[in-house]
């Protein structure tokens, strides 16, 4: 995983690698380029809390393979995800640093986040990284997570996201939130209003922004096309269902089913509505697609 020589190593959850966790691994990048050694980040795969606390584990802001992306694109060298489980869970701060950042990864500088928890019970803290470094041979930098008056916060942004505030939630992101998965059939009534839906199935627990209308993108097959996305549970056609559609603007000739596909959310435009009649709904769709064009398509 990394050479003989050792490498730096930049450890945490991650989770949507916000302007915080970029802030750690723009640090863990200097001192790498400083010494001449790989950069590694180091995260886990469940979330931590979904085994010590099920009850209160958050909702992902990324998949595993998204954050992978997105480590990679803030600088890491190599990201290494590890397997967090009942076993991990138990292991003392002490032998967690031996078997794992030692003995395997070769730590030579590690930077973290000033409250950085780890080990049995989170009995692991920054004092204690450092104390065991200055025995086994390794420098920590813990960094507090703080921009433009605030601290960054992936809880902070959960509760935007809630809101339905993708803008502001994407500013804390430093990119626009996404949610990833597959395009599955749903109930094509999309199609006979004439505003044919990519509907997305996910198979992890993501945020899913405030029910309603947003402006924003669709990608898939590497092709990224601007899109009115409804998110919600349709009343208007008594749905139970909440669900993620993506109608990409003026295009009704695009056959996506079963492939893999993002959709980035830029703005919301409304909360989710219901109308008298087939009529005003095709009004407000059609006012709802006039505004996405004009906000992703300016000129």
């Amino acid at each position: 995983m990394t050479n003989s020589d050792g490498a730096v190593l930049c450890i945490g959850v991650f989770d949507g690698v916000h302007g915080g966790h970029r802030a750690l691994l723009a640090e863990g990048r200097r001192q790498a380029d400083a010494l001449g050694l790989p950069f590694v980040a180091v995260t886990f795969d469940p979330h931590p809390m979904s085994i010590v606390t099920a009850h209160d584990a958050p909702r992902s802001l990324s998949t595993i393979d998204h954050r992978t992306e997105l480590l990679l694109g803030a600088g890491a060298d190599i990201v290494d995800v590890l397997p967090f489980d009942e076993r991990m869970a138990a292991m003392t701060p002490e032998e967690f640093i031996a078997a794992e950042l030692v003995a395997r990864l070769r730590a030579k500088a590690i930077v973290v986040g000033e409250d950085f928890r780890f080990g049995h019970r989170a009995a692991g803290s920054v004092a204690v990284l450092a104390s065991e470094g200055e025995r086994q041979g390794f420098s920590v930098t813990g960094l507090g997570l703080v921009g433009d008056g605030e601290r960054w916060s992936s809880t902070r942004i959960r509760s935007l996201l809630d809101e339905g505030d993708v803008r502001a939630a994407a500013e804390q992101l430093g990119r626009l939130y996404a949610i990833d998965g597959t395009v599955v059939h749903g109930d094509h009534r999309g199609r006979e209003l004439g505003y044919p839906t990519a509907n997305l199935a996910w198979t992890d627990d993501p945020v899913v922004p405030a029910d309603g209308v947003y402006a924003g993108w669709l990608t898939v097959g590497g092709v990224r096309h601007p899109a009115a996305i409804s998110v919600g549970t349709n009343p208007q056609f008594d749905g139970r269902e909440r669900r993620v559609e993506a109608y990409v603007l003026d295009r009704d000739d695009l056959d996506l089913y079963g492939f893999s596909a993002r959709i980035e959310f830029t703005e919301r435009l409304r909360g989710q509505m219901t109308f008298d009649g087939i009529d005003g709904l095709m009004l407000q769709m059609a006012a709802d697609v006039g505004r996405c064009r004009a906000l992703l398509l300016p000129g």
